[in-house]
């Protein structure tokens, strides 16, 4: 496979994980407009956490193909941190970064949380660190959207390159 099929193949798959990103943000939305009146129960606590969680991994699985397309490196025992900071340095004559420190520290919260949910196995939620969550989740929805649509132009345009030099 050539340099330009490579690119145009993560791609699409940036783009299939963008499409889930969008769902489950639509679920959110609808869940959280449904629910507004009477929020704080234990099965709306379980539903936010698991949407909170999706969303997360979703990003998480992005940042994973950009990494292992252009780095191949990460440390087996810390990859989940370190794919996220990865995912805001520019890598000279490699690629540029991904996110913007703003968005990092907003999903650096939603990390930690999905790192919490992960081994926190009653369902009383308290409702403090949920509505965080929430708050997270309505900062970094529209920047990520942004961010990881504007890269896959970049990823693009990388590949229109590599379709020229591979003429050449």
């Amino acid at each position: 496979m050539s340099v330009r099929e490579q690119l145009l193949s993560l791609c699409g798959e940036l783009q299939t994980s963008m499409a889930v990103l969008q769902k489950i943000l639509a679920y959110y939305d609808e869940f959280t407009e449904e629910n507004s009146s009477n929020m704080k129960t234990k099965e709306n606590g379980i539903v936010i956490s698991e949407i909170a969680s999706n969303f997360y991994t979703c990003l998480e699985t992005v940042f994973f193909r950009i990494s292992r397309f252009f780095e191949n490196s990460l440390d087996p025992a810390r990859w989940h941190k370190e794919v996220l900071r990865k995912m805001t340095v520019t890598v000279p004559g490699i690629r540029e970064r991904v996110i913007t420190d703003e968005t990092y520290r907003s999903l650096s919260e939603l990390l930690r949380f999905r790192h919490f949910k992960r081994y926190y196995f009653d369902f009383d939620y308290d409702w403090d660190r949920l509505e965080l969550i929430m708050k997270k989740i309505d900062k970094v929805r529209g920047p990520i959207v942004k961010e990881l649509s504007d890269y896959i132009v970049y990823i693009e345009s990388l590949a229109n390159e590599a379709g020229v030099d591979e003429v050449d």
